[in-house]
């Protein structure tokens, strides 16, 4: 079957809108037509060449999605033509070691170490550019009008959810959220910093409230971005400057909790030592590979934890209808990250928009 997607052909250069091929899903496999699929940092990265998983083209990318089922494989029962889902970051296989634990986000099946890689589990793919195979970003490639995908990515939602919001909780939502709830475990009354405020910053903001967060605070180079945490619940906002001592101008002895979002070489030694003895420091974004971490030693001597994250430690099929429950109570902003919306054919125009940070999420939707 034909289909339109944003393909990369070269780095460093925009993506082409193509007309390329898209097989039938195999076994275990499901086809769904996107409705609307996030811009997020990691597809630039990987535009820029620097990302480990994308290194060869064509490639299509776009991971943060969701969609309407279109057709299943043999053996598929937990979808059905006509579904509304999620598209997931990782399918676990609920099956090898990491499984076994409840490590569910560091799943080491064949299916999801493949579609890491950008493949499905047989090695192959389903896309072709003039008979070319294409890798798909971590086995989804949703800047395209239709994925294939491992049947564990699906994750059902309701049919009158709406899917320009529900798309989001694929990545940068439950990256935040997850980091807090997931990873650091954030206790009710306690304190909190976080270190840039793009789109999955705004989630650890709102996933501190989620927590019972008492004082909350935002920071970023950007005071547009600190404006609009403190619409998602920071109870305080300071520029990145001296961020220790600002931060202990707020909570003497520093915060219980912090979380650098920045992927910024040098931020992460500045947020731990915000910390109190005892604190928590959570990696959210990633630096460039290779990029030295300077931690002072004297600070884990109290105690203090470092900790990283893979897509906030996320048990998809537990955590995003979770994620999209407390949308429908009013308890998760979504609305508010959307700053705008566009088709598939403004895509590099959207890129641009995320690599200038002048929006928090650019989505792409589909008709």
């Amino acid at each position: 079957m034909l289909m339109r997607a944003a393909v990369l052909t070269e780095f460093k250069a925009p993506m082409e809108i193509r007309e390329i091929e898209i097989a039938d899903p195999g076994p275990g496999e499901v086809r769904v037509r996107i409705a609307a699929s996030g811009v997020c940092g990691s597809d630039i990265k990987a535009l820029d060449g620097k990302s480990p998983v994308v290194r060869r083209l064509p490639f299509v990318l776009g991971h943060e999605s969701a969609g309407v089922v279109e057709s299943v494989g043999a053996g598929v029962t937990a979808v059905e033509p006509g579904d509304h889902v999620i598209v997931a970051m990782n399918g676990a296989c609920g099956r090898c070691r990491n499984c076994g634990a409840g490590r569910f986000h560091l799943c080491a099946g064949p299916a999801r170490m493949a579609a890491i890689m950008g493949t499905m589990r047989d090695g192959g793919t389903r896309l072709s550019v003039d008979g070319t195979p294409a890798r798909t970003m971590i086995g989804i490639g949703s800047f395209a009008e239709y994925v294939v995908v491992n049947e564990p990515m699906c994750v059902k939602i309701g049919k009158d959810a709406p899917m320009d919001l529900m798309c989001l909780l694929a990545c940068g939502v439950i990256t935040g959220v997850g980091a807090v709830l997931n990873v650091a475990e954030v206790r009710p009354g306690s304190s909190v910093l976080v270190v840039g405020c793009g789109g999955v910053g705004l989630n650890v903001v709102q996933g501190a409230v989620l927590a019972g967060a008492t004082t909350i605070i935002a920071a970023d180079v950007a005071e547009s971005k600190l404006k609009l945490a403190e619409r998602f619940g920071a109870t305080h906002t300071i520029l990145v400057e001296d961020l220790a001592g600002q931060v202990g101008e707020i909570v003497r002895g520093g915060v219980d909790y912090a979380f650098d979002v920045t992927g910024v070489a040098g931020v992460l030694g500045t947020a731990f030592a915000a910390t109190q003895p005892g604190g928590t420091t959570v990696m959210v974004g990633s630096p460039p590979a290779g990029s030295p971490l300077s931690i002072e030693p004297s600070l884990l001597f109290a105690s203090r934890r470092l900790m990283g994250t893979q897509g906030g430690d996320a048990a998809p099929v537990r955590d995003l209808p979770m994620l999209a429950e407390q949308y429908r109570r009013g308890r998760l902003d979504l609305d508010a990250l959307v700053s705008e919306r566009v088709p598939l054919d403004q895509i590099n125009e959207a890129v641009e928009h995320v690599r200038q940070g002048a929006v928090a999420r650019s989505v792409i939707v589909f008709d």
